[in-house]
């Protein structure tokens, strides 16, 4: 231990020995207290309270006389107590100051920095009603509530207006649940409040903090999430602070973070919901989060059904839930996301049941995803082997006709497609119906929470990025680590690209040669803050493709292809089909052809 340790322990020690020396509560204070805890046993034995219990607390320092007349006065004042509901799967601490969840904690799950991972804590969460009463605003989440039970995994929380006038938050949490419930009962309240305004407000807002290794990702995956009663998802922007105004009745807000929710929901519905997301202020804060809500009034008594959800963005876990929590997870627009709902995740878990690695999972769906698109690699290859031995033709034409006709020499090249019945777009057409599924991952594994915390060779957690390389922020402060997996993924496709230039012949022509090397190294710096898990299957991915290529070349004859196309070539024209995309391209060159004569004339 250096002395910089010893000195910080000392200071350490002096400051708690002064805190507790300063903090000492008064012999008036202990008083108070105890009064306060007589009474509330008196309550639970069901005795009436001491009469001069209140004048004892009046009689303390802390407590201002005048406040005491005011509406809620003897609540504004007391000390908070926590009520402890737990079950398999959360522990949710219930304070008695504003009767609101305090904190949450997931059982068996952690923070990347290995401590029990709180979903919210502290002070500045709040959760309460607000409205006016005459000459006063009040707001629930500043005021004390008494506790009744805490067992059974039920507690209700009341803050009294008057023996007859109270509001009451009962919470029920059952077993084996990620859920929460609150009924929120309100007796006598609408005749305190002022008849000026009506309106009773629930007013919720949280900071959730960093639990992912990667904080920046973590924040460009956080963001309110709601769904209104016609079952319509929308989302706060996840890039930048956003604020909105939803007229529609929402059914359910979620305070979405990358990999776990906080989602409130309400049978009745929320009427004219505010919502406001703001980014985080410091290292360890992801964002700020508020909504606000305008509950049903009616002039008597009401009971508001409301639902908390604490738990993970695992897929069928929020499928589970129902009300379309799933569709939090962002799996994609379109196509995509269809792969991905209907194909992906039922593979995956299917594979996922036969408890293996996660790597090796990812293999299998490598390898079943390219064995089911090898008849569509198989055709692009044999396209682009047609196109490789009909290169010295097209090379006999360009020399030919020159570069100074472009539209001449285009229609001499499809005039020899046609002849040889050959599509030219036939080695593309194959890979860009491959390119939803590697879209399809690209969603689909940063967001996939089975991946949290499981390691993989060196991998510690294929949920982040894996870092046996890191150093000072380079680059305008964007790379400060280097990915062994983005590395592996973007040498093999370096590897794919110039065995295919070197085999197709089509590598040679200028500065085309280039773009192939030139992507994957963009790739790179794209991906090196992904999830290794993602960089794990493109590296899959490119060994396959390289390994197909070469196996497939080993049987590709371009002998046999070129007497194929010659014998193709002596049929009649009317045996000759015509693909539709040749038809198209003779007509746009028809048209252009006609329209360069037409201009000559003039």
């Amino acid at each position: 231990m250096d002395r910089n340790n010893i000195i910080g322990l000392i200071l350490i020690f002096a400051i708690f020995a002064g805190s507790f020396y300063l903090m000492k509560p008064s012999e008036q204070e202990i008083k108070a207290e105890q009064a306060r805890q007589d009474s509330t046993e008196r309550a639970k034995q069901g005795l009436a309270p001491v009469k001069d219990s209140l004048q004892t607390i009046v009689a303390s320092n802390e407590v201002d006389s005048a406040k005491l007349n005011e509406p809620f006065g003897a609540s504004s004042f007391g000390n908070e107590e926590l009520i402890r509901l737990e079950n398999d799967k959360i522990i949710a601490q219930i304070s008695t100051k504003g009767g609101r969840i305090k904190s949450v904690e997931l059982k068996g799950q952690q923070n990347f920095d290995g401590n029990p991972l709180i979903l919210f804590s502290g002070d500045h969460n709040r959760f309460g009603l607000e409205f006016n009463v005459p000459g006063k605003a009040v707001n629930t989440n500043d005021l004390y509530f008494t506790s009744q039970g805490g067992n059974n995994g039920a507690v209700t929380m009341r803050l009294n207006y008057s023996d007859s006038q109270y509001i009451d938050y009962i919470y029920t949490l059952e077993n084996d649940s990620y859920n929460v419930g609150l009924a929120i009962e309100t007796k006598g309240i609408h005749n305190t409040i002022d008849v000026k305004s009506k309106s009773i407000f629930l007013n919720w807002e949280t900071i959730l903090t960093q639990k992912e290794k990667n904080i920046s990702s973590e924040r460009d995956k956080s963001s309110i999430y709601y769904r209104d009663t016609e079952g319509n998802i929308d989302h706060l922007s996840e890039s930048k602070d956003d604020e909105e105004t939803v007229e529609e009745k929402v059914n359910w807000i979620a305070f979405k973070q990358h990999y776990f929710s906080n989602i409130l929901s309400s049978k009745e519905g929320f009427d004219k919901v505010e919502l406001t997301v703001r980014g985080g202020t410091s290292d360890s804060i992801v964002k700020f989060y508020k909504a606000k809500t305008e509950l049903a009034n009616t002039g008597r008594d009401e009971r508001y059904n409301l639902n908390f959800f604490f738990g993970p963005n695992q897929y069928n876990t929020l499928k589970a839930e129902g009300n379309d929590y799933n569709k939090i997870i962002n799996m994609g627009w379109g196509p995509i996301s269809w792969i991905n709902r209907f194909i992906t995740v039922p593979i995956f878990d299917f594979l996922d049941g036969f408890a293996l690695s996660y790597g090796l999972v990812i293999l299998i769906l490598t390898v079943l995803l390219k064995g089911a698109m090898f008849p569509l690699t198989y055709k692009s290859y044999l396209s682009m082997a047609k196109m490789r031995v009909l290169k010295p033709q097209l090379d006999e034409i360009k020399a030919k006709v020159g570069e100074d006709n472009p539209m001449l020499l285009q229609q001499e090249q499809m005039k020899l497609y046609k002849q040889a019945g050959v599509n030219p777009l036939g080695g593309c057409l194959p890979l860009v119906l491959q390119m939803p599924f590697t879209l399809a991952f690209f969603f689909f594994f940063p967001n996939l929470f089975e991946l949290r915390g499981e390691s993989f060779l060196w991998v510690k957690d294929l949920s982040t990025y894996d870092s046996p390389f890191s150093f000072a922020p380079i680059f305008f402060g964007m790379i400060d680590h280097i990915s062994l997996m983005c590395v592996l993924m973007t040498i093999t496709t370096l590897l794919t690209t110039w065995y295919n230039n070197t085999t197709s012949g089509a590598g040679a022509v200028g500065q085309m040669k280039y773009i192939g090397y030139i992507m994957p190294l963009m790739f790179f710096f794209l991906l090196n803050n992904f999830p290794a898990g993602l960089n794990y299957y493109y590296f899959l991915a490119a060994v396959f493709t390289f390994l197909t290529q070469v196996i497939i070349r080993q049987f590709i004859d371009d002998e046999k292809i070129l007497a194929k196309i010659e014998a193709f070539k002596k049929k009649p024209q009317a045996e000759k089909k015509t693909s539709s995309f040749q038809k198209r391209m003779e007509d746009m060159m028809r048209q252009q052809q006609a329209a360069q004569n037409q201009k000559k004339n003039k």
